[in-house]
């Protein structure tokens, strides 16, 4: 039996998947410490013992697994050189060839393993389309989730710490000329997709006013900051706590669970935003599927339904006519998930 390995390194911790020659998707290992403030090698060291460990752990070796697909935050090179990526300290990270180095580490284990390279958000993206078109089966995943109809392309956003995104085109992911496609983070949005002037000053890159600013939990503390300061919370429940800003920011899903006004508020906004950047990519892609992953998919059911419902109304009211025949928005059937099981899509053999 041959198997192929998918691993998705973020900045504090990172997973590992394995599927078979089969294209089942037979195991996905708990997060594990990235290591990555150690040091590069540290980090190298972890992803390699946590595949031979999965390896082992689904009954085979490291020696049957034929090829590892690599997703890290970018930005990157195509080739897996990593270019002053936020999410690792540039003094230690900045033009660190992990694909190569994961390759040559992977290969005093298995001296023909092949290691290839994906950014996170176009992973995340394949991954989430492979399940839904069941080029890739995952028994996580129950059928009924999936959709009837032949998907061909999708466009995905990761809502986290930040805004990340990724699109598939004709069952490939799209990689752009430099491997930079899908920073959707970095669109500008208009000034009425901000409440308030204060929440269009949040620099994001270098640029004020983007979809990160506000669809982002980095945007949530900075708004949450703000609104605090008003007359209208003065008595909020946050105002009594010690805490700072960003771990206030972190309680907002299970204080809208429990209907708080401010809470609801800041996540209208950040819906509302979210379906005119939806809206503008798909001007641009025109895609099968709009979805939406990351953190926003552990809001309470019906705090999330009513998020959608307000992404999906703003998009249709500024939509053009030919785009408001679309089905409405899903959200990932992958979970935080996407991007390993995406990395695993990239490296397995093409679907017959």
């Amino acid at each position: 039996m041959r198997y192929f390995a998918g691993v998705d390194v973020g900045g504090t911790t990172s997973t590992v998947s394995l599927a078979n020659e089969q294209r089942e998707v037979v195991l996905v290992s708990p997060q594990f410490a990235t290591r990555s403030a150690e040091s590069p090698e540290a980090t190298v060291s972890a992803v390699v013992e946590e595949i031979v460990k999965t390896a082992e752990a689904a009954g085979a070796s490291i020696a049957e697994v034929d090829a590892v697909g690599l997703s890290t935050p970018g930005p990157a090179t195509l080739d897996g050189t990593l270019l002053k990526t936020p999410n690792f300290d540039a003094k230690l990270w900045d033009r660190y060839p992990i694909r190569a180095e994961l390759e040559k580490a992977l290969r005093t284990h298995q001296p023909q393993i092949e290691v290839r390279y994906i950014g996170d958000g176009q992973a995340a993206a394949l991954g989430e389309f492979a399940i839904l078109s069941r080029s890739l089966l995952w028994s996580r995943v129950n059928p009924h989730d999936l959709p009837d109809e032949p998907v061909s392309s999708l466009f995905m956003v990761i809502v986290g710490t930040g805004l990340g995104g990724g699109a598939v085109r004709d069952g490939r992911a799209v990689q752009g000329k430099e491997g930079r496609a899908g920073h959707v983070g970095h669109i500008t949005l208009p000034a009425h997709a901000f409440r308030h002037e204060h929440d269009r000053q949040l620099l994001v890159g270098n640029a004020y006013s983007t979809a990160e600013s506000t669809i982002s939990l980095t945007g949530l503390a900075h708004q949450l900051a703000y609104r605090l300061g008003l007359e209208q919370w003065q008595s909020h429940p946050l105002n009594q706590e010690a805490s700072s800003v960003r771990d206030k920011a972190k309680k907002l899903r299970e204080l809208a669970a429990s209907g708080d006004p401010l809470a609801l508020q800041l996540f209208e906004d950040q819906a509302r935003a979210l379906g005119i950047t939806l809206l503008n990519a798909n001007y641009l892609g025109d895609y099968d599927r709009l979805v939406i992953g990351g953190g926003v998919c552990d809001l309470a059911q019906d705090v999330r339904d009513w998020y959608r419902k307000c992404a999906e109304e703003t998009y249709l009211q500024h939509a053009l006519d030919g785009f408001r025949s679309f089905v409405g928005f899903d959200f990932s059937v992958c979970g935080d998930e996407a991007p390993v099981i995406g990395a695993l899509a990239w490296v397995l053999p093409e679907a017959p």
